[in-house]
């Protein structure tokens, strides 16, 4: 008997794989490229969020380089996570029953492309804020947008302050910086955003000088979650 004989006479032998199974590797490839496209949607969502936290007019006002402010707000986990996921999107797909019809680069834009429409529609809909919040509560080791930011506006020397309302009298505010510092802020023929209201509670961020020991003069008031967020919360309220 020829070897190819013998390998004939193995495989009729051999009981063959039903056709259930073949659909439920298929399925479940499927299943996990979705899955992966998914949580690339939530990451670049969290991206996005990031993105729309960092007032980019703030740079004319620092220092630093516009480097430094991109890096110190760029959210690397979350980039990361994005191309991971999509590379394991493009892979599961390619393993697909015509998978192999694909290129790189067409797998690449088709995983990415729903990622963007998913993770901007997320993001829209304020699901990356809550997820990031969430993600922020536990995980310990995790530096969230909102300690980004504040390591940014929290420099006074510098001309940057930040904080929460405990008072407002006037031309004067009592701030409670996110130091944890209490600051008196004169803000007197500043322009504050008409969307913005100066009472107990709300939390700022300043552009001014410092003036004195916990003394700081403001030359510009804006919203601490940015103008849309504080948009969005007025209309809330109206509801």
């Amino acid at each position: 008997m020829t070897k190819g004989d013998d390998f004939l006479q193995r495989i009729k032998q051999e009981e063959p794989i039903p056709k259930w199974r073949f659909r439920l590797v298929n399925v479940s490839i499927w299943l996990g490229s979705i899955l992966f496209v998914l949580v690339g949607a939530a990451a670049f969502s969290i991206v996005l969020f990031s993105i729309q936290q960092t007032d980019f007019s703030v740079i004319r006002h620092m220092s630093h380089s516009r480097l430094e402010l991109f890096l110190g707000v760029l959210p690397l986990f979350w980039l990361i996570l994005l191309i991971i996921f999509l590379g394991m999107a493009m892979m599961s797909i390619q393993k697909t029953k015509r998978g192999y019809k694909y290129t790189i680069i067409q797998l690449l834009i088709f995983s990415f492309s729903f990622s963007v429409l998913i993770g901007t529609a997320f993001f829209v809909y304020g699901g990356a804020q809550k997820l990031e919040h969430a993600f922020d509560i536990r995980v310990s080791a995790y530096e969230s947008i909102q300690e980004k930011k504040k390591l940014i506006w929290m420099n006074p020397a510098d001309g940057f302050l930040s904080g929460e309302i405990i008072s407002a009298k006037d031309d004067q505010l009592i701030l409670k910086g996110f130091d944890g510092k209490t600051w008196t802020v004169e803000h007197k023929g500043v322009f504050v955003p008409p969307i913005l209201n100066l009472e107990p509670g709300e939390k700022l961020k300043i552009i001014g000088k410092l003036t004195g020991d916990h003394l700081f003069l403001a030359e510009e008031i804006r919203p601490w979650g940015g103008m849309e967020m504080m948009r969005r919360r007025r209309r809330g309220l109206k509801r």
